[in-house]
């Protein structure tokens, strides 16, 4: 019987660890999490372009863990909600007075016919994962003419900007190595828009007639033969008519479709799409009042960036807490969420916004131009804050809003 179990290592559930033991030290937690390794995943974008080692991206599981902190090795099969209990893979049972739920996302590569046969040979690369990365670099790094495609699935996914980034950084190199003239690029999308929040749009179409790339909306990357350097997409038009499309490629970089995992799909915290079943503003679960959850998995529909959980981890802390005292939950997560555009080697576009595409910049500076500073974040301040600060729970930079009457009140009101 622990009084707040955690599922899932990841960012999420180390962030929320520390910033609960930060504000209650004596509390009994547990972490349930099968895997040996914790990453700094923001990176992998940049591994792909050869300015990261993936190396350098890894730590050992037990030192993104808080040290007071239960680490259970192994993974949930089952949610016993009303029995407080979760079924781990032995078939042991684990009863729990909170429970928190944060084990990120699911990318499923077999969403796409061929892709699992293809992926990290014949030119078919992706950032979306630590074994693929360095191979992107690898094809990048020696492609100097032909075409080259990026994809993007339908929303949600890990950091919607990804899939550009990785478009922007290579034809960035290509064009310093003076190779993008020879270079075809076309960034085909399943979204109706180049990105979700309309202030970003026009900087960023700069650097697409810049980079001389093709745009195709909504337009889904469905079936790819890699030998045969072909692919197939779903293009739909403005009347909603959808016709399957075959293109010729010379490299590929695949964004995977990505979904909530099997085990959170099928269990009573699911809502109707998949997704951990939250209060946006609280992420307190809609339906049992001692489960919370954060990160990827959980249903508010912010964007999905570890710089999201920054935000969330003490909102969850705090009215987790709330919750165990009796009293009303204040905190309120406003749907924070960073992407720092790798538009160009040596510049970002560091969007942050939340809910609604409000813009919710952090520094005093217009977040829509792309600066040099921005570069230096993401590419040496931001690691150093997810690791030295984000996994210990401490909050610099991180300001919660707080309503006195709580979501009742504003409800009310």
């Amino acid at each position: 019987m622990y009084d707040v179990i955690i599922i899932g290592g990841g960012a999420g559930g180390c962030s929320v660890a520390a910033s609960l033991l930060n504000r209650r030290k004596n509390l009994n937690i547990a972490i349930i999490e099968p895997s040996e390794e914790h990453y700094y995943q923001p990176a992998w974008t940049l591994v792909g372009n050869g300015l990261w080692n993936i190396k350098d991206t890894m730590r050992p599981m037990r030192m993104a863990i808080p040290t007071r902190v239960e680490w259970l090795k192994s993974y949930v099969t089952t949610f016993e909600p009303q029995n407080n209990a979760v079924v781990l893979a032995d078939g042991s049972r684990v009863e729990y007075e909170m429970l928190v739920v944060a084990p990120g996302l699911e990318l499923h590569w077999e969403g796409i016919e061929g892709l699992v046969d293809t992926i990290g040979q014949n030119n078919v690369v992706s950032n979306y994962h630590k074994d693929l990365a360095p191979n992107t670099w690898e094809v990048v790094n020696r492609f100097t003419e032909g075409t080259a495609l990026f994809t993007q699935p339908a929303m949600p996914i890990k950091c919607a900007g990804a899939p550009q980034k990785a478009m922007y950084l290579s034809c960035s190199y290509w064009e310093q190595q003076k190779s993008l003239p020879n270079i075809n690029v076309e960034f085909l999308t399943k979204t109706p828009g180049l990105f979700g929040v309309a202030d970003y749009v026009p900087p960023l179409m700069k650097y697409i007639e810049r980079y001389n790339v093709n745009l195709g909306f909504q337009t889904n990357l469905v079936s790819v033969d890699g030998p045969a350097k072909k692919a197939w997409f779903d293009v739909t038009d403005g009347e909603g008519k959808t016709t399957r499309v075959e293109k010729a490629f010379d490299m590929m970089h695949v964004t995977p479709p990505q979904r909530s995992p099997q085990f959170i799909r099928e269990s009573p915290l699911a809502d109707e799409a998949g997704w951990v079943d939250v209060n946006m503003h609280t992420l307190q679960h809609n339906k049992f009042a001692n489960v919370f959850s954060l990160g990827d998995a959980c249903s508010a529909p912010n964007a999905k960036t570890a710089a999201a959980v920054r935000k969330q981890a003490p909102v969850v802390a705090e009215n987790l807490l709330a919750v165990v005292d009796g009293k009303t939950q204040q905190a309120m997560y406003e749907g924070y969420g960073s992407c720092p555009l790798t538009v160009e080697r040596g510049k970002v576009i560091m969007a942050e916004f939340g809910y609604g595409g409000k813009l919710m910049p952090t520094l005093p500076l217009d977040s829509t131009k792309p600066r040099r500073l921005n570069w230096f974040l993401k590419h040496e301040m931001v690691p150093h804050i997810y690791w030295d600060w984000m996994l210990l729970g401490k909050e610099r930079l991180t300001r919660i809003r707080r309503e006195e009457k709580g979501l009742e009140g504003m409800a009310a009101e």
